[in-house]
């Protein structure tokens, strides 16, 4: 490394340009960072987002803007929502799978190919996966040791589909599953299913076991300890929480807490990536200025594993060391 190159990266990651809902990819010595991104100007005081971003590091202090690499208007069938992505390489290929708003319809999965993880990507001409409903958002991908790959999704319940080997399209008879969205499996919580689990499922695997982080709603209670329903109280931040599984396909078992909503906005979105030996969670804050629910900044945090794969609660931090 030399002189002139940083040895520790202040959060956020980014600070030109508000970007939310991380998705880290490991290909060789390089790590690539997909977001979406937070316009500076909002519509109808909402979430106003248009494109996907990356960035990428080998060293994560040094990092490298890429610029938009999709875009609604690279897709004709839908007009609003570019919503947290994932991007997973298989063959030489690159599929990047975004949650949009399909015209005249609810919320569906669009799936952008490239030759390159920097873009830029085509969309493949229609939804991957379109219910009819508002379930289908937030996609995360993970190809497993015998090939098979998975695509879940949702809020408020977590669905998957197998996806076929072209990445492109999924096993129709098997079809969309529905995840049982159980105490047992995601923590009690004030979210629609009764649980924690909100939404931005992280699906990956470490040693044999399958993890599923996701954003999650704590139970609210008020000062009697009785339960208070989430319409009640619509404003409490989201916070991550993991659950755990011997299989890709569940049942899963609710583990915790991985990051608290202190210091957070209403939402957050997880990443997790191995890179050089350095295990990383990515997540978002409104810590840059003017930041708010609506202008997001991606952050990163180092953590450790414990001996029996759990993870002990991760601190919002200033920063990363070089690797």
């Amino acid at each position: 490394m030399s002189n002139t190159e940083k040895t520790f990266h202040t959060n956020p990651i980014m600070k030109n340009i508000y970007t939310a809902d991380p998705a880290p990819m490991v290909c060789g010595d390089t790590l690539y960072l997909y977001t979406t991104h937070d316009e500076d100007v909002l519509v109808n005081d909402f979430y106003t987002m248009y494109d996907w971003r990356c960035f990428s590091t080998k060293d994560m202090v040094n990092w490298t803007d890429h610029g938009r690499i999709f875009s609604l208007d690279d897709i004709e069938w839908a007009d609003d929502r570019a919503w947290a992505p994932q991007c997973a390489e298989r063959g030489g290929k690159y599929f990047l799978y975004c949650p949009v708003h399909k015209k005249n319809g609810g919320m569906a999965i669009a799936v952008g190919v490239s030759d390159s993880p920097t873009g830029p990507f085509r969309d493949i001409g229609h939804p991957l996966v379109d219910e009819g409903d508002w379930n289908d958002i937030d996609p995360t991908v993970f190809i497993d040791d015998d090939g098979q790959a998975y695509l879940y999704f949702g809020n408020p319940e977590l669905r998957y589909v197998l996806l076929n080997e072209d990445m492109v399209s999924y096993d129709e008879k098997t079809g969309v599953v529905k995840i049982p969205m159980t105490v047992e499996s995601f923590g009690n919580g004030s979210h629609d299913t009764g649980t924690s689990y909100g939404e931005g499922p992280w699906f990956y695997k470490r040693d044999g076991l399958y993890y599923m982080v996701y954003a999650a709603f704590a139970e609210v209670t008020d000062k009697n300890g009785v339960e208070v329903p989430r319409g009640d109280n619509a404003q409490i931040n989201e916070h991550l929480a993991y659950s755990t599984s011997t299989s890709p396909t569940g049942p899963w078992v609710y583990r915790g807490v991985l990051m608290t909503d202190e210091g957070g906005v209403f939402t957050n979105h997880p990443g997790i990536a191995e890179f050089k030996g350095h295990h990383y969670l990515f997540y978002h804050t409104g810590e840059l200025p003017g930041g708010s629910l609506f202008h997001r900044s991606v952050c990163a945090a180092e953590f450790t594993y414990n001996e029996d794969g759990s993870i002990d609660t991760v601190p919002k931090c200033s920063g990363v060391c070089a690797v």
